[in-house]
């Protein structure tokens, strides 16, 4: 018989207290309401500009044998240096130290992706502009 809920006109306050309460085992909630994202490298937003402080190569994890061509980014908006993965063959001859650089997430919620150990964003744009378009040729880089 009992649904193990409260009902009836004047369930309303006990409902909500519960719902208050039950909110907190949901771990994503957790951790967006408890200050984590002030403390991940973003403060919060999905991309951000950072300049090229070094190129280095990131050894691939077991199985897999195979040097990753990742950057350190000194962010702007913070100061605070993170390495970024370059995807695509060939697309680290484009970006050179003290570049412009746009990064953003790898879409796993801060997390590491596939056999890069400790790399946890990807670099998007050089200079302004996109790194597929430099990589298929649709744009050149400038110079100066």
């Amino acid at each position: 018989m009992g649904s193990g809920k409260p009902r009836g006109i004047k369930a309303g306050r006990k409902l909500q207290n519960k719902r208050r309460i039950q909110i907190w085992a949901d771990k994503d909630l957790n951790k967006r309401f408890l200050g984590s994202r002030y403390k991940n490298p973003f403060l919060g937003s999905s991309h951000a500009k950072g300049i090229v402080v070094e190129k280095f190569g990131v050894e691939a994890k077991q199985p897999n044998s195979a040097v990753r061509k990742c950057c350190r980014v000194l962010l702007k908006k913070n100061g605070k240096k993170i390495a970024a993965f370059v995807p695509w063959d060939g697309c680290l001859n484009f970006i050179a130290e003290n570049d412009e650089v746009l990064v953003a997430g790898f879409g796993r919620k801060g997390h590491a992706k596939g056999d890069i150990p400790g790399v946890r964003f990807k670099v998007i744009a050089v200079k302004g502009f996109s790194l597929l378009a430099l990589f298929t040729g649709k744009k050149e880089k400038p110079r100066n």
